[in-house]
């Protein structure tokens, strides 16, 4: 059995290194084995080269660099598709998703389908009190919409048997921004796929400054939440 944790980049060069420490720390009492998968959107500041620099001829370490085409969504499809863990594990680089909690994602797939870092659990929550309390209450009117079990369904952290995601519609999922992940956890529910939500606390940023700009993700997630309930309306969305 073997891992693929995909992490997607962009302008994370003070991150990254740490970050894939961190992880190779997380997952070294694992009996499995495991890759890291770097995806990265062709970072100006050099995150890519940090990568190459510091773990060029570690086989536990894959680096990708995309030149024509931009986006978390598509970032982390590059990412399982280049990739050949059993398990797939995606995460965000600005240490949001803490690492420690790796082992226990990837060893609760023997009970469950999906397994899904999450704020709004006991034990969850954000350092960033303002965007804790927007989340909380965006989550709760997907709730509401879709009548979803799960109370965070904008994490991006989760994990999953390659077998079960892959025998979903990955092209009707992986389009957009962090939205990509409302689709997934609602066609995963559809299919009647077990989900477990696991606690993770979002410190703040380390270094660098997030990319994520709270008027414009707003706008395009609530798009994204119309448009998908139209197709689970009309059938489109399987």
């Amino acid at each position: 059995m073997k891992a693929s944790i995909i992490l997607p980049t962009y302008k994370e060069k003070d991150n990254i290194i740490e970050l894939i420490q961190a992880i190779f720390a997380a997952l070294e009492s694992c009996v499995l084995a495991y890759e890291v998968v770097v995806v990265d959107d062709n970072s100006p500041d050099g995150t890519a080269e940090a990568v190459r620099q510091n773990f060029g001829g570690d086989g536990r370490v894959k680096l990708f660099v995309r030149t024509g085409e931009r986006g978390l969504a598509t970032a982390i499809r590059y990412g399982i598709d280049h990739s050949d863990g059993e398990i797939v594990v995606s995460m965000d680089t600005d240490f949001n998703h803490d690492p420690n909690i790796l082992p226990q994602m990837i060893q609760f797939l023997d009970h469950y389908d999906i397994i899904i870092g999450s704020r709004f659990v006991m034990a969850g929550g954000m350092e960033d009190r303002f965007r804790q309390f927007s989340s909380l209450v965006y989550n709760y009117v997907i709730r509401l919409l879709f009548r979803t079990p799960v109370h965070d369904n904008l994490s991006g952290f989760f994990s999953i048997r390659r077998e079960k995601l892959e025998a979903l519609d990955l092209d009707q999922i992986y389009y957009g921004y962090g939205d990509y992940f409302i689709r997934l956890l609602m066609v995963a529910h559809k299919r009647g796929y077990r989900m477990l939500e696991i606690p993770v606390f979002y410190r703040l940023r380390l270094h660098g400054h997030s990319k994520t700009q709270f008027l414009s993700i707003f706008t395009q997630y609530s798009r994204a939440l119309l448009a998908l309930r139209l197709k689970l309306w009309t059938g489109r969305m399987r």
